[in-house]
């Protein structure tokens, strides 16, 4: 199945509204608050996050909508990206905490003499950069080669991804582990030596974020409409058949899965400095929930579909939580039922038959 979302007209499209979100945080910069043109730091950052959610639903949708495997695990990625991150932002935080120690807050409080072996070297942007991509891309590798070569599929495989992210959740709330439990990692002060709440500074995170947003676009979609793409989607359609023309499925899966892992790590690594926080809830089961809605509501199957889903379901969330907050689960709920049975390929699929009805008439 071939998209032609990536027309010529689609990339002129993508290109508009890259430019358009770029000039957000210009106009924040430029212009004063009671400027008419002044966009205000709140939505400055608020579409910051949005854009990291839409990274992990396109790495989600590489997964689910290409190759067929749901997962129902991928904030584990997100969140240990997040962490990965975190470490070095509580370590570039200094003497200038509560407790005006060397450690961090949290293990001052927990009577924590010394950093533990696995924060060794955190202290050092690009180090732990390496680890962001590394450490979800190793737990993915390991955890799918061993599910993969056991030829787990369907429903059994969502299962254990989401039991793999409700232990991680479980072991990272314990204090013990030197991740903050409860609380996690906030009240980060510098990056690369700048205030992180400068306004520059989140200018800078959000056009970052921004580039690698559209970088990963670019990436998956080469990944797609190339050979290995095919493959991908044969494992989707026919897995067995794919088999008995003489391909192993494994190693292409493998494949796949690890990278959507680690574009979920980047993503949650850009969330944590633009939020603020990162702490157990990243992880719960919910959360990865909620990247597959957001990929069925956009569309799965066409990458641009699981960005516009990221982004209209959290933009509808920010409404809905502020105006009638008990009610956000079941509008979510609700909105995926609707969504299965009514558009199940999503808005992007439903904006492709009305057109194809106009066409038609």
């Amino acid at each position: 199945m071939k998209s032609n979302l990536f027309s010529r007209p689609a990339w002129a499209g993508i290109l508009v509204c890259t430019a358009i979100l770029a000039l957000l945080p210009i106009l924040n910069l430029a212009f004063p608050a009671s400027h008419p043109l002044h966009v205000s730091s709140y939505t400055v950052a608020l579409i910051g996050k949005f854009m990291c959610y839409a990274m992990a639903a396109l790495a989600l949708d590489l997964v689910w909508g290409y190759t067929g495997i749901l997962s129902l695990g991928h904030g584990v990625f997100f969140a240990l990206g997040g962490y990965v991150h975190g470490m070095y932002l509580m370590r570039a935080i200094g003497r200038d905490g509560v407790y005006q120690s060397h450690l961090p807050d949290f293990m001052v409080f927990l009577d924590w003499k010394a950093y533990p072996w696995y924060w060794s070297l955190s202290d050092n942007f690009w180090y732990c950069m390496a680890l962001v991509v590394l450490v979800p891309g190793v737990l993915a590798f390991v955890f799918g080669y061993f599910a993969f070569r056991s030829r787990i599929k369907g429903v059994y495989f969502s299962i254990i991804t989401q039991a793999m992210t409700f232990a991680f959740m479980l072991l990272f709330f314990r204090n013990n582990t030197g991740f903050g439990g409860n609380n996690g990692f906030t009240d980060f002060k510098r990056i690369l030596g700048y205030t992180i709440t400068a306004p520059s500074t989140k200018a800078a995170l959000y056009l970052i974020t921004l580039a690698l947003l559209l970088a990963a676009l670019v990436l998956c979609r080469w990944i797609v409409g190339s050979k290995l793409g095919r493959v991908l989607q044969g494992v989707r359609d026919s897995e067995s058949r794919l088999m008995f023309i003489g391909y192993n499925p494994l190693w292409f899966k493998l494949f796949v899965w690890t990278l959507s892992a680690v574009l979920c790590g980047i993503a949650g690594a850009l969330y944590v400095p633009q939020v603020g926080i990162i702490n157990p809830s990243e992880m719960s089961p919910a959360n990865s929930i909620e990247m597959v809605i957001w990929a069925a509501v956009g569309g799965r199957g066409t990458l641009i579909g699981p960005i516009l889903g990221a982004f209209s379901v959290n933009g509808l969330k920010s409404w809905f939580t502020g105006a009638f907050p008990d009610l956000w689960l079941f509008a979510l709920g609700l909105m995926f039922i609707l969504v299965t049975l009514f558009m199940p390929r999503g808005i992007l699929g439903l904006a492709g038959k009305l057109k194809k009805n106009r066409e038609a008439a």
